[in-house]
């Protein structure tokens, strides 16, 4: 079961994090991973503020909207093993054969080479390469999970039930995503949330993949839209010059609301709006996946590169990083999709489909 507007919300929601995480590598307000010292302008950080609470639990939401779609087409063991080679060879072997380049950068720049002998730079700089991976790494363990609740409730009683969702009820699980904020947070490694991005996976399988859920979502789009417009201005002036990704910013009620009404937001507007195809969102849907793993090492490089070997003002930094992670993740996802070994190691692509 296709659904193009979904397509369309994950490969535009791939396309804010590449730009995302170019506001986050030049940051100025202290959230640590981004370049010491750079310039900054922070407009572009106000940016990352409205972006960063919603959009990694939107495509969750959407990835489990899509496991629910697979698994009516396919036994459990074609679906856990296409994501194991979708999912969990890029998160693993990958960082051997690239990301490799984002640990290593990362650990010069915070001055840590001198400190590592020279035989385990390349493991330690593989190992610490995950950036961004660890969406598809969670990914990989929640359709392992899920798999297993499947089997809990074979006659799908479950998801039966939740196709009586009504919007009060939707609206309330704003109350779940807030509880689960609370919970199974990792310590320093704060991207892995398995709290709020198991719920928010769960809600798409179980809630979110019913048409019916869908159309009350729709029916509620303009409201929703207001409200996040405002939420977003809200949100950004009361943390503006705090850590947003710290805990007593992800978990609080104010982000869990605005993230929640977001969510809804887009999931009713798309719907509406954005079912059609173009040649470029046919590209992009079948690309954006390819570029979510590749674009932070060449991000990395070259926001390297402008920091420490130029001197450029900040605004030509911001540009000059934005359309060379574009231009050139494009370019390498292009070139790596051809050359077998690679795309399975690095793409979790075993064979090349025109």
């Amino acid at each position: 079961m296709r659904k193009t507007y979904i397509d369309n919300i994950r490969w535009a929601t791939v396309l804010l994090v590449l730009i995302y995480h170019v506001c986050y590598i030049f940051n100025g307000v202290g959230v640590p991973g981004g370049i010491p010292n750079a310039k900054n302008i922070p407009a572009f950080d106000a940016l990352a503020y409205v972006v960063y609470p919603w959009f990694m639990v939107l495509l969750f939401v959407i990835s489990g909207m899509s496991a629910r779609y697979s698994l009516q087409k396919r036994t459990v063991k074609q679906f856990l093993r296409e994501r194991a080679v979708k999912l969990l060879v890029p998160s693993t072997l990958g960082l051997f054969a690239i990301h490799w380049i984002t640990g290593y950068l990362n650990i010069k720049m915070g001055g840590g080479l001198e400190y590592i002998p020279p035989a385990l730079v390349y493991p330690i700089s593989a190992v610490s390469g995950t950036g961004p991976l660890w969406f598809i790494q969670m990914l990989f363990v929640f359709s392992c999970i899920l798999v297993l609740l499947k089997k809990t409730d074979k006659n799908d009683r479950v998801w039966k039930a939740c196709k009586k969702a009504n919007l009060p009820i939707i609206l309330s699980l704003f109350v779940v995503i807030f509880g689960a904020a609370q919970i199974l947070n990792m310590p320093v490694l704060t991207t892995y949330r398995f709290g709020i991005y198991f719920a928010a996976f769960l809600i798409g399988y179980y809630v979110f993949s019913h048409e019916e859920v869908q159309k009350k979502i729709e029916s509620a789009r303009i409201p929703m839209l207001c409200l996040a417009v405002i939420g977003a201005v809200c949100y950004t002036v009361y943390y503006f010059g705090s850590n947003y990704t710290s805990p007593e910013c992800l978990q609080s009620i104010i982000t869990n609301l605005y993230l929640w009404i977001v969510v809804l937001a887009v999931i009713g507007c798309a719907k509406k709006y954005c079912a059609g195809e173009t040649a470029f969102t046919r590209y992009m849907a079948k690309s954006s996946f390819g570029f979510y793993i590749l674009h932070y090492p060449v991000l990395t490089v070259t926001c390297y590169l402008l920091h420490y070997r130029f001197d450029f003002p900040a605004i030509y930094n911001y540009a000059i990083a934005l359309a060379a992670e574009l231009l050139i993740t494009c370019a390498l996802y292009e070139v790596l999709k051809r050359i077998p070994i690679a795309r399975y190691l690095i793409l979790g692509i075993k064979k090349r489909k025109d």
